[in-house]
């Protein structure tokens, strides 16, 4: 996942290379619906259209009071390494989502970060200066101008020698392992509260996203599950895609009960999008990112996509849009993100 991932927005061609490179490796609103209470009748692609996921806040929510660090803290890396950190008063979390700030900020260490990733854009860190200009490399001279006490990062992000020249500057590095899943928060949350010396308070911020997931899960319709397709979409790049199995985006899509349409047509990560592999997909409801949809020239402009038109949700116009700052970042605000997804996915009710 310009995971495909602010009231600063990223930019598509900021997004555009970070996703590439993973693919080398392998606001519309809400027209009059209203969302329905848990156990009402399946969801029909009819007679509702177009709809933004929304959270309920756009920022992270910290813990409060702030925890107070138990130092030093000697853990494993996921390269093998065992890193002590022993000050945590200038924190430099980075990644190619933004999930790790996230944590960190959702930890109630906010106040401690000195930098961010090009992703990381919610409105508490959009202040900070970036220290990954290429999208999804680290600048070895931003990263030491900023002198962090503790640099928390996983293998999204490179390249291996500026890590490399970081350790040997004498700034310890930890990193975590880069697994895209709703399954991977909670360990993610407790690997870096860990590393900071504050797993007590990982524990507490692991209950609170669990507990969103779970009442995420209440929203969910009885009936038939929904045929979804996830297209990541940069027109201005020319560059359309279409997720599948370990693309993330299955990920969030089942979390709601869905069927996500691209690994049931046997795509994995993410292809790109033909006329012929849409159709097969049939695909009930459409899910793109807030951006990718502007940058194709809206609904309409969606419509023109091969196959787009010939499937039930663009027979329908059901299209599901979300910021491209939450949609697949699988950090702290997971929960929240799953809630809007779902509140988004099951507005429409079968009419009979």
């Amino acid at each position: 996942m310009t995971r495909p991932r602010r009231p600063r927005r990223m930019t598509s061609q900021r997004l555009l290379d970070p996703l590439l490179a993973l693919v080398a490796l392998a606001t519309v609103a809400a027209t009059g619906c209203a969302a329905p209470e848990s156990g009402t009748a399946s969801t029909s692609t009819a007679g509702c259209g177009p709809v933004t996921a929304t959270l309920d806040s756009t920022d992270v929510e910290p813990l409060r009071p702030a925890p107070t660090p138990v130092l030093p803290a000697t853990v494993p890396s996921s390269d093998g390494r065992t890193v002590t950190v022993t000050d945590i008063s200038r924190i430099l979390p980075v990644n190619l989502y933004g999930s790790i700030a996230e944590i960190v900020f959702s930890l109630g260490l906010g106040d401690n970060v000195i930098g961010r990733d090009t992703s990381t854009t919610f409105p508490a860190a959009a202040h900070l200066p970036v220290v990954t200009p290429a999208g999804h490399d680290l600048s070895a001279e931003a990263v030491l101008d900023l002198n962090p006490s503790v640099v928390l990062a996983d293998d999204s992000i490179g390249p291996p020698e500026v890590l490399r020249q970081l350790r040997k500057a004498g700034i310890p590095v930890v990193l975590v392992q880069a697994e895209q899943t709703l399954d991977a928060v909670p360990r993610h949350i407790r690997a870096i509260a860990a590393a900071l010396g504050v797993s007590a308070a990982g524990e507490q911020l692991v209950t609170r996203v669990e507990s969103e997931i779970t009442a995420a899960r209440r929203i969910v319709q009885a009936g038939r599950a929904p045929r979804i397709a996830f297209l990541y979409l940069r027109g201005t790049a020319g560059v359309y895609l279409i997720g599948g199995r370990g693309a993330g985006s299955d990920a969030m899509i089942e979390a709601i009960g869905g069927v996500d349409a691209g690994s049931a047509a046997g795509l994995s990560k993410f292809r790109p999008l033909t006329s012929e592999g849409l159709i097969n997909a049939a695909p009930d409801v459409i899910l793109v990112m807030t951006e990718g949809l502007a940058s194709v020239g809206g609904v309409d402009g969606l419509m023109k996509l091969p196959g787009v038109a010939q499937t039930p949700a663009g027979a329908n116009r059901r299209v599901v849009d979300m910021d491209d700052g939450a949609l697949l970042t699988f950090g702290a605000r997971s929960g929240r993100a799953v809630q809007a997804l779902a509140r988004a996915v099951y507005s429409c009710q079968d009419p009979s």
